[in-house]
């Protein structure tokens, strides 16, 4: 059965990178199960209906709550959690907690990795780029687990105890462009409405970013079902926010793709396509 397999590091991650992808892919047969390696617990609440007492008091299981109604929305059929803590933003004390993600030994990571994608034997993984944007350890964690999978999970002599070996044919990474960010910043501008792009453009820029192999997947239908998932992250987005300031039919207008950066695998084309599978000819269905 064809199966993709995404990493993320913490609930809303899903929803937030590649979910109309996914949620297409699901639609067509695709087998998709999440990873989500912590639970959320330093995020800050980001939506002000949702910061109450009970809330905050209660909010990893909130969070995992949202995760699970955002991922049925998606259409994922399995949720795996590693349980690991959230680790903080960069200098943040969350850093030093023992049971924090970035603390998890190396190996002990990689190795449930490794078990997972011998169970799973996926198809496509999404794991992340090297985020150096936006620098949070837990992100340049999963990003590096997700290069390390690819040859470890392939490899007999590593981590024998679990399945026997699976080599992953394609590893794929959610990206926001700069690219995406001009275009809709542009058609906000002529359409005469303020762009919530105006003061990220900078934060958005990214030299060199036409030499990476950028995949860009069509979404047109699925913009909104992403944005809906998102939404079930009440704590975490502000449903008046910057995610869903550009209208959805502008979206798919101008610019109805994700975008993903081929990281590796033993199977990527040489040129990029619009598909994560390939042109689609092995998709279900």
């Amino acid at each position: 059965m064809t199966t993709l397999l995404a990493f993320h590091a913490h609930p809303d991650d899903e929803s937030s990178k590649g979910a109309a992808t996914v949620a297409r892919y699901a639609d067509a047969g695709v087998r998709c199960v999440l990873v989500c390696a912590t639970g959320g617990e330093a995020g800050d609440i980001l939506n002000p209906a949702m910061n109450r007492p009970e809330i905050v008091a209660d909010l990893p299981a909130v969070r995992r709550e949202e995760l699970v109604a955002a991922a049925s929305i998606i259409g994922y059929s399995e949720i795996v959690e590693l349980g690991y803590r959230d680790s903080g933003m960069p200098d943040m004390p969350d850093n030093g907690h023992a049971d924090a993600f970035v603390n998890a030994p190396f190996d002990e990571v990689l190795g449930r990795m490794v078990e997972i994608v011998r169970r799973i034997r996926p198809d496509v993984v999404l794991g992340y780029d090297d985020h150096q944007r936006y620098p949070h350890p837990d992100h340049l964690r999963v990003h590096d687990v997700s290069i390390a999978l690819v040859e470890a999970a392939a490899d007999a002599d590593r981590f024998p105890e679990a399945a026997p070996p699976w080599r992953i044919p394609r590893l794929f990474a959610p990206v926001f462009t700069s690219r995406r960010a001009l275009a809709l910043h542009e058609a906000m501008l002529a359409s005469g409405e303020e762009s919530p792009f105006a003061s990220r453009l900078e934060w958005f820029s990214d030299v060199g970013e036409d030499a990476r192999p950028l995949w860009h997947v069509d979404v047109t239908g699925y913009v909104e079902r992403g944005r809906d998932a998102l939404r079930a992250h009440a704590t975490q987005v502000d449903p008046s926010g910057f995610w869903f300031q550009v209208p959805t039919e502008l979206v798919e207008q101008v610019y109805p793709c994700e975008d993903f950066e081929a990281l590796g695998g033993f199977e990527m084309p040489a040129a990029a396509s619009n598909e994560l599978f390939g042109l689609g000819a092995d998709l279900p269905g």
